[in-house]
């Protein structure tokens, strides 16, 4: 028995939390008798994530549920389970305790070990730290190329090449001409908010075909891509020698060329940084044969994955004021608005800097 599991996350309005709860019974009953300690919500763009810490006879045990769509749940287990097993990175991916799926399917819960708050820091680096999760990504990056997994990662996740780009822009425009009287009323602002975006998304439309030209030529091999490479998805464990770096939050994970992953990656990072974060990945590939263009190429192909993540960010508001009259839905086209005007390279051109060299200073 566990005093308190009846009630968990009972305020927040969950969807399957019964089997939720049966999932962790079975996990944590053979633990014995004990109680919900806390529960915590984790830092994540919507309310899905947390911790949950239990305690039993003075011993804590502390796990991380998830609460994903089904076609991000599977995603997640073929990642874990299969993809990154079949390249020997099984032990550097999340730990899956157990999956519980409602009634409906529509929603699944899944149960992992808790890592603790060790999540790569971006903004005070440790060396060590950036060096093996780096190593890490580097190490997916080269396994999965040319690997018979890409097929049934292409199948069931995304695709981050060219496609990406010019499916992700076209809805963008489609979706901001619907938002035009009869569908929905705006007033003079929202008229030039939609139209300023319109342009801005056209343009992208036209440079399609050089944007191609580059990826083609200078975007690498084809790979598997976390598709979400945030600090917050790497955690560095201690191990015997050192640390071991491990990658969670396979939701987006689908098939293209290493320039996305490596975009989201680097903006995470004070700029001056970001040239020596991106020399260790030069570093961990270049053994294969992997030779990274230039920085003027490479601010390219980054901008190249980041306008088309602005134009997917358009996609479902744009939707949501058409069909649901959602009156959010402005506020979320103001933002990639701004993002569009704050828009820099990812890349500085002169030489970037090491944390060691910042401590030293």
């Amino acid at each position: 028995m566990i005093e308190g599991l009846d009630n968990l996350l009972e305020d927040l309005a969950q969807p399957g939390l019964g089997e939720l709860r049966e999932l962790l019974r079975q996990i944590l009953g053979p633990a014995g008798t004990g109680q919900l300690l806390d529960q915590r919500a984790l830092p994540a763009r919507r309310r899905r994530v947390f911790r949950l810490r239990f305690v039993f006879d003075g011993w804590v045990r502390s796990v991380v549920v998830k609460r994903v769509e089904l076609d991000s749940s599977q995603r997640n287990q073929l990642d874990i389970q299969r993809w990154l097993t079949a390249i020997g990175l099984g032990d550097n991916g999340p730990t899956l305790l157990g999956v519980a799926a409602e009634r409906n399917g529509h929603w699944v819960w899944h149960v992992y070990d808790d890592f603790g708050d060790r999540a790569l820091g971006t903004n005070h680096l440790d060396p060590q730290h950036v060096g093996a999760a780096v190593d890490l990504i580097a190490q997916v990056h080269l396994r999965f190329a040319g690997h018979t997994v890409l097929a049934e990662s292409r199948l069931l996740g995304s695709e981050f090449g060219i496609n990406f780009y010019d499916s992700n822009v076209r809805d963008a425009i489609r979706c901001l001409e619907s938002l035009q009287p009869p569908l929905i009323s705006l007033s003079e602002p929202e008229a030039a908010l939609r139209d300023r975006l319109l342009a801005r998304f056209r343009q992208l439309l036209d440079e399609k075909s050089r944007r191609a030209a580059v990826l083609a030529e200078l975007g690498g091999p084809e790979t598997l891509l976390h598709g979400d490479l945030w600090g917050s998805h790497v955690f560095i464990l201690p191990a015997l020698h050192g640390v071991q770096a491990r990658l969670v939050g396979w939701d987006h994970a689908g098939v293209g060329p290493v320039s996305y992953d490596l975009s989201t990656f680097l903006l995470r990072f004070p700029k001056r940084y970001r040239l020596w974060v991106l020399d260790l990945y030069r570093e961990a590939v270049l053994p294969a044969g992997w030779n990274l263009p230039p920085v003027p190429e490479l601010n390219l192909l980054f901008e190249t994955a980041e306008f088309a993540r602005f134009a997917n960010c358009i996609i479902w508001p744009a939707i949501g004021l058409v069909h649901d009259h959602f009156g959010w839905g402005f506020d979320e086209l103001a933002k990639v608005d701004e993002w569009f005007a704050g828009w820099r390279p990812v890349l500085p051109e002169d030489q970037g800097t090491c944390p060691e060299d910042v401590a030293s200073a």
